[in-house]
Formats: C-alpha cells, structure tokens, sequence
C-alpha cells in the first residue's frame, strides 16, 4: 500500500474483526494513536493534542510527555503532573525526567529519585542522558551521548553498545535501539533500521526513520515526516500520518483485550 492509497475493503473487515492492536506516535502536534494489524496500517487519530516528546506503554498503560505526563484512560486520558518532563517510561512503575530531576509516579505525586540533566531516555533501573547513562540512584553507569535504551543496549552518538560492561558491537552514530521477539533492531543518525540476527543487515526503511518497534507480528517504525511504516515480512507498507516531527513510536506487545 502506498502512503497515499486508501484503506482496501479487505484491511476495513480485518480491523472490524478485532484484530488489530494500537500504536502511539509522540509528533509536535500530539500523541497519536494508529491501528494496525501485521502490516496493514488502519485508521489514526490524536489522543493527546499537546506536542509530545515521548511515549511508552507497560501491561496495557499507556503514558505520554506532553505539557506535562498524561495516562491514556478509556475516555480520554489523565494529567499526571510533572510540567518539564521530556521523557516517560516504565520500570518498578511510571518514571519520567527533566526540568534537572528523575522521578517515579506513586500516590497521585511524584518523588524524585536523582538530580540528571539533558535526559533522552528511560530504562531498566537507568536514565539515558546527554553525558552517558545515569542509575536512578543519580550515579554515573559510563557511556556518553546516549539517545536511547532498550533492555542492555544502548544507542550513542558514538556506536551501540551492550552493557553492562558497554562492549561496542557496532560503530556509528544512532538514535533509538529496540529488543524483542529475540531480535535487535537499531536506528542510525541517518535514518536507517539495522537487524541483527545472526548477521547485520540494513532492512531498506523508505525514509529517515526516527524510531522503531517490534512485536510478534512484525516490524514497525514512523519516519521524522510521520509516515507510519509496517514490515510483517513481506517487505515495507506505509501510510502518511501528516503528523510532522514524530520522534518516539510504543506498540504494545499484546493487543487489547
């Protein structure tokens, strides 16, 4: 499907049929929800409407950092607090960063957890930030230029890494990396998704591509432009979201129920 074909009569009777799971974008003109089942891209809408910088998703929950931390709700979503927050995530509960601190959500409040400066990321137990990956318990991991994280893994301006001893397993810059499925997936500076599965190998994504995500029924990846791309092995389909400065894509890796 090109990225400006309709949806087929037969993509309308799969997303009818249930079978589709959700996809959030973080775009500068908000956090957008996206259907898609294997490599059919449905319909796409905004669930938050203020510019978002981040998104992730844990057991069903969805958070954004938008003007401040939303929760998506079945009717909506929820104001967590937080103003300055430039990045969210899951680990021991929700976690986000910015405005100089770390925080996790807990009681209707949040309780800062370290000092951190220019943070990029959130991961396991650690928070990605312009001067390398800091613990939450504000002490220096190593690296430096980190832009992201993913299960060990760690994407820098200067290669990807795999921790915790931070061993180089691929020269270059990169901005986001993703682990699942017992893949890796990493995206460069310019745009490209690498695999590595046994081998690297470049998998060709139409586009500069600004972040990437994997689940059993495929590869995903939204491009800075905001075109939505889907790979469920039989070669890229994509749609245009219109949506422009995308920078952070979160599908969950089981669908709702």
């Amino acid at each position: 499907m090109s990225a400006d074909e309709d949806i087929s009569l037969e993509e309308k009777r799969v997303y009818a049929g249930g079978s589709a799971r959700p996809a959030f974008v973080a775009t500068d003109a908000g956090l957008a929800r996206v259907s898609v089942s294997g490599d059919l891209v449905g319909e796409f809408g905004l669930a938050v409407r203020e510019s978002a910088t981040d998104v992730a998703t844990d057991d069903g929950r969805v958070v954004a950092a938008t003007d401040e931390i939303r929760q998506l709700t079945d009717d909506g979503n929820q104001a967590l607090g937080f103003p300055g927050a430039t990045v969210v995530g899951f680990s021991g509960g929700i976690v986000a960063a910015g405005d100089g601190r770390l925080a996790r959500y807990d009681d209707g409040g949040w309780t800062t957890l370290a000092e951190v400066e220019h943070p990029t990321a959130i991961g396991d137990g650690v928070v990605a930030t312009e001067s390398g990956v800091v613990g939450f318990d504000g002490r220096s991991r190593g690296l430096d230029a980190v832009r992201d994280m993913s299960s060990k893994y760690a994407a820098t301006a200067d290669g990807l890494f795999r921790g915790p001893d931070w061993e180089l397993i691929r020269d270059g810059g990169f901005r986001a990396v993703v682990t699942g499925e017992r893949r890796l997936l990493a995206v460069t500076d310019s745009g490209n998704v690498l695999e590595r599965d046994g081998e690297w190998r470049d998998l060709d994504a139409p586009g500069e591509v600004a972040d990437a995500a994997l689940t059993a029924d495929g590869i995903y990846a939204i491009t800075v432009d905001g075109t939505f791309l889907a790979d469920a092995g039989d070669g890229w389909r994509s749609r245009v979201l219109g949506l422009p400065g995308a920078r952070r894509l979160a599908v969950p890796t089981a669908r709702p129920e």
